[in-house]
């Protein structure tokens, strides 16, 4: 590899490692997992996810740790509270490549934390941040800091237009986008039905303590209380947006979800003599109860013979080639549980199971199982790396297939078994043989990446980044989605150093490398930029990047190239070079997923939610901007190729079913055999 090209260590470790949540991996590795994230655990945490890099100051020359997930303690985040008791809030600039250097702008954790303290945009617990209720940078924050259901009233006294200078559409958003954060979807329900009951002359008896709780909270904007229609009206507005905010979610929860609406409509029904400008929202309400029911015993009955493909964990070959949907908790999938002597059961399960019911099914087939005369005794379940690393699951644990890394499987036996747990066969050994990839046209294995990859990326909830980051295992709502979508980019990026250390021949090599560099322009061009990096980092692999043979042999002209893509994966001034390429490309786009995650980590790390009792709600604000701005990255459609030729199968099938090597231990040692050190 010519001197020029500084490999950049891997963007994403392995998902492999990510399996801390369960009590980290056996030997050592639980105290440095649970440790740093405290009562705050994420699901699988971001540390897994986004690399840790080191990066040299322009200013001092000397090296500094740039903040990366990738180490096995937490970055150290700027404090939460500045001097005085102020709280410095990371202005959402962030997540759309904005790095500038005003008194409103926290930069990301690419900052020291001098340069952090600096640039950091200050707001009293009080809520005043520089511009009363409209406070801080960024556009003004649309509420003061107040309690959860303080907050709610105030949203209603928008929706009504009794608030001024307040932007009704931007304040519902950020509501409704953020509310799991620090309200419970139960307590959000409930204090909507208790306004929307509430009788008239109760409510202009509380609108004097209204009034006095707004002026103290620094939100007296109110020009009055409403009456009965206009409370009643404003409630039905919010809650009409929640549904459709929430809609695929709610109707998950079934009876759960479907008793909000239901209630809503009754209350409605009856105040219809008193108020008969409701009648549409009844009408509307009782679509809605329609809408979230119970599905009918038909459709019950055929969502149980559709049996969801998951990866290469859980997959068939007959429905790879479908289009991908977007996975719910209820969803069934086929899995192999193993034993310690790699025999395996398969067991059907829902996608949300509980640990406690995996092992319950793997035992009732155990009981039944030849080669398991004796029922083996208190059972737990645990995942085992390609790597040979472990994690052991809690049976409270839910929904931990989409968890897994891209060669980690399951395994049940008692605690005693636990060290004698090995790596299956297959997951540590390799065969050398020329690769699928020199049969199939770079264009089309680009195609069938973007495909993929907009399939994936349109099945996760815009909430889901927020449950991510938020909330982990305490979440409603698990982002089934977005994990599978980590799971592709790691997938990827293995799969190019696969490939490559693969192949004996020389020759072959070097036209692989001009493949994957080709296939991944052709990624950029059509605004993938989750391959795109993907394969970029698979490139810089330290097992690729010191094939010094292989790379001399590679054009002048893809050398070029190629040094342009690591100059967009540079993770210098705050990933710079990406942020300006992706701030001007227009929608649809791909968005390289783990730095928007990184980015939400920040903005939840830096500050705090609450302050006392009070909620931080511009910290709210600048958590829905980032999700608007993934929003727009999805408002267009990104044109489907329809194509069905043979060839065009084949190669829609190998993209989907991708097989790797995730051991980077392994890895290196194909890449020391193709070219020794002495070369």
């Amino acid at each position: 590899m010519p001197a020029g090209m500084k490999p950049l260590e891997k963007f994403l470790k392995k998902q492999t490692t990510a399996l801390t949540r369960a009590g980290g991996f056996v030997g050592g590795g639980a105290d440095k997992a649970s440790g740093g994230m405290g009562a705050s655990r994420r699901r699988a945490s971001l540390s897994r996810v986004v690399p840790f890099f080191r990066e040299t100051s322009p200013e001092s020359g000397q090296p500094r740790e740039v903040f990366s997930p990738d180490s096995e303690d937490p970055p150290s985040w700027p404090s939460a509270t500045g001097p005085g008791g102020l709280v410095t809030v990371p202005p959402s600039s962030s997540a759309n490549g904005s790095s500038g250097s005003g008194s409103g702008d926290v930069r990301s954790p690419s900052l020291s934390s001098d340069e952090q303290s600096s640039e950091a945009s200050l707001i009293t617990e009080s809520g005043g941040g520089g511009g009363g209720g409209g406070g801080g940078g960024g556009g003004g924050t649309p509420l003061p800091p107040d309690t959860p259901d303080n907050l709610t009233l105030a949203l209603l006294d928008s929706a009504a237009g009794k608030r001024s200078g307040v932007c009704t559409e931007t304040l519902l958003d950020d509501f409704l986008l953020t509310h799991p954060i620090f309200l419970a979807a139960d307590r959000f329900q409930q204090v909507l039905l208790q306004q929307f009951s509430l009788e008239t002359e109760g409510k202009e008896g509380d609108g004097g303590g209204r009034e006095a709780e707004g002026e103290r909270t620094g939100g007296g904007e109110a020009e009055g209380a409403m009456d009965g229609a206009e409370r009643k009206q404003a409630v039905l507005n919010v809650a009409f947006r929640y549904l459709e905010t929430y809609r695929e979610l709610l109707q998950e929860e079934g009876e759960r979800s479907n008793s909000f609406p239901k209630e809503l409509y009754l209350c409605a029904v009856q105040e219809l003599s008193r108020y008969p400008e409701l009648v549409d929202d009844v009408l509307k309400l009782q679509r809605w109860t329609e809408i979230l029911h119970t599905p009918s015993n038909e459709e019950k009955e055929s969502k149980k013979k559709q049996v969801r493909p998951l990866f290469r964990h859980f997959r068939r070959i007959d429905a790879c080639l479908q289009p991908r949907e977007a996975f719910r908790g209820s969803d069934e999938i086929f899995c192999r549980v193993y034993t310690p002597d790699h025999s395996y059961v398969t067991i059907r399960s829902r996608l949300s199971c509980r640990v406690g019911e995996i092992l319950a099914l793997v035992r009732e087939k155990l009981q039944y199982s030849e080669d398991q005369p004796v029922l083996p005794g208190n059972l737990v379940l645990v995942a085992v790396t390609s790597a040979g690393e472990k994690a052991v699951f809690r049976p409270s644990d839910e929904a931990v297939f989409t968890t897994l890394g891209v060669n980690t499987h399951l395994f049940a036996c008692e605690p005693t078994e636990l060290d004698s747990l090995l790596p299956l066969p297959e997951e540590i050994h390799w065969t050398p043989g020329d690769s699928k990839l020199h049969d199939m046209s770079a264009e089309e294995v680009a195609n069938q990446l973007v495909v993929f990859d907009w399939e994936l990326f349109s099945c996760v909830h815009e909430v889901e980044f927020v449950c991510y980051v938020f909330h982990g295992e305490q979440s409603r709502w698990r982002p089934l989605n977005l994990e599978l979508v980590l799971q592709r980019c790691s997938e990827v990026q293995h799969w190019v150093a696969t490939e490559i250390l693969q192949c004996h021949s020389l020759p072959k090599r070097v036209q692989l490398l001009r493949k994957f560099i080709k296939i991944a322009a052709l990624c950029k061009q059509q605004q993938d930029l989750l391959s795109f990096l993907a394969v970029v980092l698979g490139l810089d692999n330290p097992a690729v990047s010191r094939l010094r043979l292989t790379w001399e042999g590679l054009p002048g002209k893809f050398r070029k190239q190629f040094q342009q893509f690591e100059g967009v994966a540079d993770p210098s001034r705050n990933h710079k070079s990406y942020r300006d390429l992706i701030t001007s490309l227009r929608p649809p786009l791909i968005p390289f997923t783990p730095l928007l995650l990184k980015d939400l980590t920040f903005l939840h790390e830096s500050c705090k939610t609450f302050h006392g009792e009070l909620v931080n709600f511009e910290k709210m604000h600048k958590v829905a901007d980032m999700v608007r701005i993934i929003r727009r990255y999805r408002s267009s459609q990104l044109a489907m190729d329809t194509e069905t030729s043979p060839s065009h199968l084949q190669t829609k099938a190998y993209v989907r079913q991708l097989q790797v090597i995730d051991n980077q231990n392994l890895l290196f040692d194909m890449s020391c055999k193709l070219e020794p050190k002495d070369t």
